[in-house]
Formats: C-alpha cells, sequence, structure tokens
C-alpha cells in the first residue's frame, strides 16, 4: 500500500473489510497478542469476572461512605459505568466469540442487558486491537505455506481494520491484483463455544442476566453463528450467493472473492474504493445523497428477511462504503449471514402485515407463534409485548418518509423496555433464533439515523410482504 494510506498522510485511512476510505484521521490502536488456548482464554474471562467483582465491592465502599443505598437491584454495584467500561476493555483484547457476543448482546434491549452494560459493550465494533505483526506472519505461513510471500507483489503489514474475528490487510498480488485480505486471528474459531459458554456463565453469575434468561440456549445459538463466521469459506459462499442476488441492483456493489487466495482462515476479495459510510452525516452532504442511500439500505434489509431468505445480520459502518461519484454503496463483509427458514420469514411477514394493519390481537397471537411471549402467559405480559412490537415498528406504521435521525424512539423503546421488563417484569427475553435478526434490525436503524437518512420504509415493504405472503410465492434465494 503506498505510504499516504498506511500513515496517515494526505488525510487519507482506509476502512472496512474490502476497502479505504478518506478524510478522517487515523485512530491507532497498539497490537494485542490474541491468547490462543482455551485455558488462556479461560484465564482472560476470569480475570474479567474478577475485575467486575472487584469494581463492584469498590463501588459499594464508595456508596457506603457517599450514604447511598446499596440494596436496590436496579442500582446494585455491579452494574456500575466503570464496570460496564472494565468488560468491554478485557473483550476488546480477547476478541473472538467472546467479543462478538457482547457486540450482539449490546443490541438486544434494555430487557436483556443493563443500560450501562449495554452502552459499553455496544463499543466493542470499534475497539479491537490488531496482532502483533510475528503472529501475523505465522498465521500467513500456516495457511499460505514457506515462501508464502512470493504470491504478493506488496503485502501491507499494518492492517486496514481490525474487528473481533480477523483483521484486514491491503495487498497486491504478484499479477497485479489490488485484494483485501481478511486474515483470521490464530486459535479464535476453535474457541468459540468455549468463549461463548464461559461469557454467559460470568454475567449471569454476577448477575448481570434477568434470571429467566436461557443462558444455555443463547450460547448455543451464538456459538452456532459465531461458528460459521470464522469459516472463510463458508463466508465466501455467502458473498458470491449475494452477488448474484443483488444483481438485479445496479447501486450496489459486492467485491469478487478470490478463490485461489482463499482459505478456511483467509478470504481475499477485490479491494474497492469508496467513502466511509459516516462522511454522508458530514455537513454540506444533500439530503437527497443520504436519503437515496437510506433508501437502498432498507430496501436491501426488506428483501434479505421477506424474499432472499438469507440475510447479512451485522449493519456495521466499517461494513459498507458509498462512493459519491456514482452513487453506489459497497457491501463489503459477509460473515455474520443467516439461513432463514421459510416458516419463520413467513411468520415476520405476517406479524409485519398486522402492525401496519394496527391489528392488535393479530400482533399478539403471532408474537406467541414467534416466541415472543408464550401459551397461559399472563394477559398483561401478552399486552406489555404487543406495546414494544407496535412501538419498534413505528418507522413501518409511518405513512410517508420516516426521518431516522429526527426520532426519538430508541430512547422511547428503551424506557419502555425497562419499565415493562425490568421494573414490572413483563417481557420475556427474545428468543435466542431471533438475536442476531435483532441485531440487524436495530443497527439498521441506527445506520440510517446517523447518516441521516429520510426513508419511505412502509411503501418499500408492502410490495414485498404481499409476495412472501403469496400461496404460491417463492423467495429468490431458496
Amino acid at each position: 500500500m503506498p505510504a499516504d494510506a498506511t500513515s496517515g498522510k494526505n488525510g487519507r485511512t482506509p476502512s472496512g473489510p474490502a476497502g479505504g476510505k478518506r478524510g478522517a484521521p487515523k485512530r491507532t490502536i497498539e497490537p494485542a497478542r490474541v491468547p490462543q488456548s482455551r485455558l488462556g482464554r479461560l484465564a482472560s474471562i476470569a480475570l474479567a469476572a474478577g475485575e467486575l467483582a472487584l469494581g463492584g465491592v469498590s463501588e459499594g465502599i464508595r456508596r457506603l461512605t457517599a450514604g447511598e443505598s446499596t440494596h436496590s437491584e436496579s442500582t446494585s454495584a455491579l452494574l456500575s459505568a466503570a464496570n460496564a467500561r472494565r468488560l468491554a476493555s478485557r473483550l476488546a483484547r480477547l476478541r473472538g466469540g467472546a467479543m462478538k457476543l457482547g457486540q450482539m448482546m449490546s443490541l438486544q434491549g434494555a430487557d436483556l442487558l443493563p443500560p450501562e452494560f449495554a452502552q459499553a459493550l455496544g463499543q466493542l465494533r470499534a475497539q479491537a486491537a490488531p496482532m502483533p505483526l510475528p503472529q501475523l506472519r505465522r498465521v500467513l505461513g500456516r495457511e499460505y505455506g514457506r515462501g508464502w510471500e512470493r504470491r504478493f507483489e506488496r503485502f501491507d503489514e499494518q492492517p486496514i481494520a481490525a474487528a473481533s474475528i480477523g483483521q484486514v490487510h491491503r495487498a497486491r498480488a504478484a499479477d497485479g491484483r489490488e485484494l483485501a485480505l481478511k486474515v483470521q486471528y490464530p486459535g479464535v474459531a476453535r474457541s468459540i463455544s468455549s468463549d461463548v459458554e464461559n461469557l454467559g456463565v460470568v454475567l449471569h453469575l454476577l448477575k448481570l442476566l434477568p434470571h429467566e434468561v436461557d443462558v444455555a440456549a443463547i450460547a448455543a445459538e451464538a456459538a452456532r453463528q459465531l461458528g460459521q463466521e470464522a469459516d472463510y469459506l463458508a463466508e465466501a459462499a455467502f458473498l458470491a450467493r449475494f452477488a448474484r442476488l443483488v444483481a438485479d441492483e445496479p447501486r450496489l456493489v459486492v467485491p469478487r472473492v478470490h478463490r485461489d487466495l482463499t482459505t478456511a482462515r483467509i478470504l481475499a476479495m477485490d479491494y474497492i474504493e469508496g467513502e466511509p459510510l459516516e462522511t454522508l452525516a458530514a455537513d454540506g452532504v444533500a439530503q437527497a445523497t443520504r436519503d437515496a442511500i437510506g433508501t437502498l439500505l432498507e430496501r436491501l434489509l426488506f428483501r434479505e428477511l421477506f424474499e432472499f431468505g438469507v440475510m447479512q445480520t451485522d449493519p456495521n459502518f466499517a461494513n459498507y462504503l458509498w462512493q459519491p461519484a456514482t452513487g453506489k454503496l459497497v457491501l463489503l463483509d459477509f460473515g455474520s449471514s443467516i439461513r432463514l427458514e421459510p416458516a419463520f420469514v413467513t411468520a415476520y411477514a405476517r406479524i409485519t402485515r398486522a402492525v401496519i394493519d394496527g391489528d392488535r390481537d393479530a400482533v399478539a397471537r403471532l408474537a406467541v407463534a414467534i416466541g415472543y411471549a408464550a401459551d397461559g402467559d399472563p394477559a398483561a405480559l401478552i399486552d406489555a409485548t404487543t406495546d414494544v412490537i407496535m412501538l419498534v415498528c413505528e418507522p413501518l406504521r409511518h405513512v410517508g418518509r420516516y426521518d431516522f435521525a429526527a426520532s426519538d424512539l430508541p430512547s422511547r423503546a428503551r424506557a419502555l423496555g425497562i419499565d415493562l421488563g425490568i421494573r414490572q417484569g413483563l417481557l420475556r427475553a427474545p428468543p435466542p433464533r431471533t438475536m442476531f435478526l435483532h441485531r440487524k434490525l436495530v443497527g439498521s436503524f441506527l445506520t440510517l439515523a446517523h447518516v441521516k437518512a429520510r426513508v419511505d420504509a412502509r411503501a418499500l415493504v408492502l410490495p414485498l410482504l404481499e409476495a412472501a405472503l403469496r400461496p404460491a410465492g417463492r423467495r429468490a434465494g431458496a
């Protein structure tokens, strides 16, 4: 990579799994060795638990000294903002399945994690430290074999992105192809199940999760999906599949996979230039541009859910680029892609239709079918669940363009979730099978709000619902 792309000169810094960005100052994070053994990773999680316990003791002493109450569950000393930051910092150094689970849980709502922890863990997507160079070279040698350097005319040792599962390097193949190489952290794949299980146990023992949450079920679902994310051959297949599915969307760009340089632990893709999605929020960007990109993102979300039957579930800013000259949106990362069962898609199409129609009885009945409530639950719980669903689906019920940036829906939804779920105990934790869908739905709302998009979500989703609910209808991705 040219010097200006790695050192930050000329105001340029790269971003995203397969592309570069311009104009923002580069934030330097010191490399840190990735713990590889299961024992080493368990020790890191145990240290996190110890730090939380000590932090709770310190906070309790502080509150006693200040004459504050230490008995209320909602104000437990363990649930302090300082403890939340300690946990996030430890997971960012650990990386892998534990860090990824922390990211996902931060998007599950106030009924699952205390607000301080949801906020701190939500910052994890920007905090991963890259591997030290010797560890990186060992990974490359293991995957490509001795003399791996000869495969490349140039390999930039400084990563252009670092996340929970791996980091990304720009390279030029010996035949001149410009590439982005996603290199997985060593030991991550084989430790995912134990990472997720151990972190879930810690959170439960320290009473950071509601007592009714099925930790084992959440851990199993997270481990299953994260195991797929760690298989770069599977991601390569999803990348190629999405390229076919969006071929009729000329403003969507998907990088090509280079299979001769792709392994189970290294994914080779086109390097694509573009601007970071966040720059759409900058002064001077036309509202029409923001709305157009927001509409692309929202239409893609609905097509994934109701037409394709397959969904990329991680709407992280770093997973997109936009190209101002063409108005195109680049889709970069497909590791967190899931297949959606037809019955699951139909249930969501029906409940979405009921929400738009304002049919509370149908919403309540379908909430039970999906697992947000259960047969035999008190009427008050089912009614509360219906209230939450109707509220969070506000953009779909709105007629015309919904102003995501001006909306206070996240704070209203959080307040309602805390009141109904924590104070009154009237909400069930979301079923584990919805974990990744929720990450996509919540993350997409926040993305559109951040880029200040106004989108007519109702008009986008209605034709897709009609097709999904048509008896003989078939999804394009089936």
